[in-house]
């Protein structure tokens, strides 16, 4: 599988170090030199993993990666820092990566890491967002356009489980997992719930982002892209 990273890095001998290795693993990887090049990178182009340097030139790594979770931007985050106190990984968590590599570090592990980052979408985002569908996970709003989403605890954990994984489909069996885990409800359960969602995000709509693929379970689909 082909790896794409973004690498924010302002020692460029270092960044050129670390590109031309990760090239030997099939990693691809864009480098900026400074925050504000990084986040404006990260924010036009799809990557599978950012690599943040904490200490940067007109923006730090901190607000670069807090800015990105802040946008809705789901990708994973790893984070290096000279500094490898708690403090600072704390820091790190707090502004939503993903995880942590103290410098000096061996480029095998940040290889390493990356590919296990790479398979997977971060969860420290404050926003998700499919189209003009948008759940801020903060305040705990959901709106479809300009239309606040009248949400039960369920089908609140219901929408973010499709927004997450759109445009994937996601099986009957996963959803009901990811809501109940092993404790699961009587059969018709995920169908009620999966009504009440509908009636609020597609009831007043002409599209219907939420859409039952037969025999595999339920997709979200960008009503601007279909």
């Amino acid at each position: 599988m082909s790896i794409s990273i973004l690498l924010v890095e302002d020692d460029i001998d270092l960044a050129e170090t670390v590109v031309q290795y990760l090239e030997y693993e099939e990693i691809s990887a864009d480098h900026a030199f400074n925050g504000e090049a990084g986040l404006n990178l990260a924010r036009q182009s799809d990557y599978d993993v950012i690599v943040l340097d904490v200490m940067l030139p007109r923006l730090d790594g901190l607000s670069v990666c807090s800015r990105l979770r802040e946008d809705g931007v789901d990708v994973p985050v790893l984070m290096l820092t000279a500094r490898g106190t708690l403090d600072d990984k704390l820091a790190g968590f707090e502004a939503g990566t993903d995880d942590y590599l103290a410098k000096p570090f061996e480029l095998a592990e940040l290889s390493a890491r990356i590919k296990v980052l790479a398979k997977r979408r971060s969860g420290e985002t404050k926003k998700l967002v499919v189209g003009k569908l948008t759940m801020d996970l903060n305040r705990r709003e959901a709106y479809r356009g300009e239309k606040l989403l009248k949400l039960t605890p369920t089908c609140w954990e219901l929408l973010e489980v499709l927004m997450r994984r759109s445009p994937a489909v996601v099986s009957r069996s996963s959803l009901e997992e990811a809501l109940w885990g092993n404790d699961r409800p009587e059969s018709n359960s995920l169908k009620v719930h999966m009504h009440k969602l509908r009636q609020q995000v597609d009831g007043a709509s002409d599209f219907p982002m939420i859409q039952t693929v037969p025999g595999h379970g339920f997709v979200l689909r960008n009503n601007e892209s279909s």
